[in-house]
């Protein structure tokens, strides 16, 4: 797996994944539930953002969640027990080498993850692997080329586009959920069905405006000022009129759209 993950590990990235995590699960996990007594892998759980939801929602199956970064499996492991979650098991580990036998379990979810991966046809069929006939494999992805919002800015387009392009240049693609049909079909699952999930943001949802536009998406923006400016992709006061521009999208006569996709596929 790439381990470059361009957001980086500090406490401030724990911070955002979890008002990220928080602001969306009603939007992309209210359909996300899995029976009594099956298996659930979850691949790439981070700090758990996603894993405890994955809990409430299944408090009867039977999840292991795995992370390449022993931290970060350090970080969720105590998140799910401090919330008093029994369902959920945790494991280091990477995606191309995952320690299970293959048809080990009857669902996979993965999250966020393929848009960190220089091979995300190569790390689905490792993940196919796993996977028993018949099962699910879940797949959620954002897309940074779906954003747009008013007032418009052209400072804030190319702030936006130095995140898309160090992901890029770390192996990733922040455009990844629009690929997410032709990956699956790839690889070779079946009955693909693929929901867009857009995020719409207007002073009317201010509760959306603190989570996801400015904690969620402005954030993760702001995060990678320094290496944008470091690696020449940009000049310092275009990013900050940039950062200025996507705040700007939070006030009272301000609009802000994402396009989440989550594609569900099953293993013929």
């Amino acid at each position: 797996m790439n381990k470059k993950y361009v957001h980086g590990y500090d406490q401030r990235e724990n911070i955002r994944l979890q008002d990220q995590a928080s602001t969306l699960v009603e939007l992309l996990h209210s359909d996300t539930l899995y029976p009594a007594g099956c298996q659930v892998l979850e691949a790439g759980c981070g700090v758990g953002a996603q894993t405890i939801t994955l809990a409430c929602n299944s408090p009867d199956a039977y999840i292991t969640s795995v992370d390449i970064s022993k931290r970060s499996v350090a970080e969720a492991k105590k998140k799910i027990e401090g919330a008093g979650f029994t369902n959920v098991s945790f494991k280091q580990g990477d995606i191309f080498n995952l320690p299970f036998k293959p048809e080990s379990f009857d669902h996979i979810f993965v999250c966020f993850v393929l848009e960190h991966l220089a091979q995300p046809v190569e790390a689905l069929n490792c993940l196919k692997n796993c996977l028993k006939v018949g099962g699910t494999i879940t797949v959620i992805e954002g897309d940074h080329g779906s954003t747009y919002f008013y007032p418009d800015s052209g400072a804030a387009h190319k702030a936006i586009q130095c995140q898309v392009e160090l992901q890029k240049r770390a192996g990733g693609n922040a455009n990844l959920g629009r690929e997410l049909y032709p990956l699956l079909n790839a690889v070779g699952f079946s009955s693909i069905h693929v929901s867009p999930r857009m995020v719409y943001v207007d002073s009317s949802k201010p509760r959306l405006v603190e989570g996801f536009t400015k904690n969620t998406f402005t954030a993760m923006i702001e995060g990678v000022r320094e290496s944008s400016i470091a690696t020449g992709l940009i000049d310092e006061n275009t990013f900050d009129d940039g950062i200025k521009g996507l705040y700007r999208t939070a006030e009272r006569d301000g609009v802000f759209c994402y396009t989440f996709f989550k594609a569900v596929g099953t293993k013929p």
